[in-house]
């Protein structure tokens, strides 16, 4: 699948030619995480808007990247994930540059308002294609048999970028302004696009381009799987803060940072047990952890218990989303991975969207607690569903 080109660096640590590829993905989401901490302060406090258009100008994005999956995919497919990320990376450098005219324009708040909506949409489209052409491209340099590594390296890249993101975007802004935000972002995505020219193109598989909906429907049963397996990281991001506050526990944002630690962690330490022991096994496992966190979490009685459950949780999540993709993206052709991807990943996108209105609905009493055990059954069917597709399928293909 490599191109002469792309054999010349094929001496390199097979880690470090992942992370070479993974680190676009890292920078791209550099730019998301320096928004992300700093957009709903800016709407709300300097352009005069309520939550409900702060919230508005968070979600465009979300919607962009969930209907630009598909896109993404294709495009991988067929120019190259190369240049799917390139065109990402690009779309991200554009979102920089409507933000800085946003930030000039905060004087006239409709405005600026509406550059700031186009900015979010950019950033959307261009999240997906770097998503998935980073994810492709690396595949690409290292061949399939090390897909789950890409995944895990990608991910990783992806959190960790947010997390360094957000303190950073509000340490830029306190210190220069909100326009310094467009002005980072667009010199960031300057210096990868610089940098991803010099890395060498793969090969662009050749054989029959599956339609979409075809796709979609190999990969749907997976990515229900994974639907349901991430309500859990939706409701302990969206609400942990609350729940905390509703039992009259300090500690929140310490229990979201060991969270993380765990993800990465786990990432990190086991990420090779998808090559070894399959992706079904893997997930399968994966989501009776996240159960059981989830579980520890809802009936914790006191802040020391619910950490605990937190960490079980970041633990079980972790390596849902390379161990069912490993398997989804096998039930397609070489040619029609990246669209398999991309469709594969709008199920995570759909059920972060709807994990907000859900879990408000099911905490509308004020009782937080109920929300993690919901969460908990969704990891527990998901678990089921996973069995059957492993007695079904498991025989029949790798993992």
């Amino acid at each position: 699948m490599n191109t002469q080109a792309d054999m010349a660096g094929s001496g390199l640590p097979l880690t470090l030619r992942i992370v070479q590829i993974v680190a676009f993905t890292f920078l791209a989401y550099l730019v998301i995480g320096m928004q992300l901490a700093v957009l709903p302060p800016f709407v709300h406090n300097d352009l005069g808007f309520g939550a409900v258009l702060a919230g508005l100008v968070i979600s465009t994005q979300y919607v962009a990247t969930l209907l630009s999956r598909g896109f993404a995919g294709r495009t991988s497919d067929t120019a190259g994930p190369k240049r799917a990320a390139v065109i990402g990376l690009a779309a991200c450098g554009g979102s920089g540059l409507l933000m800085i005219g946003a930030a000039l324009l905060r004087d006239l708040p409709a405005a600026s308002l509406g550059v700031m909506l186009l900015a979010r949409l950019a950033l959307g489209v261009g999240e997906s294609c770097v998503a998935t052409g980073c994810i492709m491209w690396g595949i690409g340099r290292v061949g399939n048999a090390h897909t789950a590594k890409v995944i895990s390296w990608n991910g990783i890249a992806t959190y960790g970028a947010l997390a360094v993101g957000a303190p950073v975007g509000v340490l830029l802004t306190a210190t220069f302004g909100f326009v310094v935000i467009g002005i980072a972002s667009v010199a960031l995505m300057l210096l990868s696009l610089l940098l991803a020219w010099r890395r060498p193109a793969v090969r662009v598989e050749a054989g029959e381009r599956l339609p979409l909906h075809h796709v979609f429907k190999r990969v749907a049963p997976y990515g229900m799987g994974l639907a349901l397996g991430s309500v859990g990281f939706g409701v302990l991001a969206t609400f942990i803060t609350l729940y905390y506050a509703s039992q009259g526990w300090a500690g929140a944002a310490l229990t979201l940072s060991l969270f993380g630690l765990c993800f990465v962690g786990v990432r990190l330490v086991f990420g090779w047990t998808i090559g070894h022991f399959g992706g079904y096994r893997v997930a399968l496992v994966s989501l009776l952890v996240e159960c059981l966190g989830l579980l520890v979490l809802g009936s914790a009685s006191h802040a020391g218990v619910a950490v605990l459950g937190a960490a079980l949780t970041g633990i079980g999540f972790s390596l849902i989303f390379p161990s069912l993709g490993v398997v989804a993206v096998e039930r397609v052709s070489a040619s029609n991975r990246g669209s398999a991807l991309g469709a594969y990943s709008v199920f995570i996108d759909v059920a972060l969207g709807i994990t907000g209105p859900l879990g408000g609905w099911i905490a509308s009493g004020g009782r937080y607690a109920p929300m993690f055990v919901v969460a908990a059954l969704m990891s527990l069917a998901a678990a089921a569903l996973t069995g059957v597709l492993y007695a079904t399928y498991g025989n029949t293909m790798r993992g």
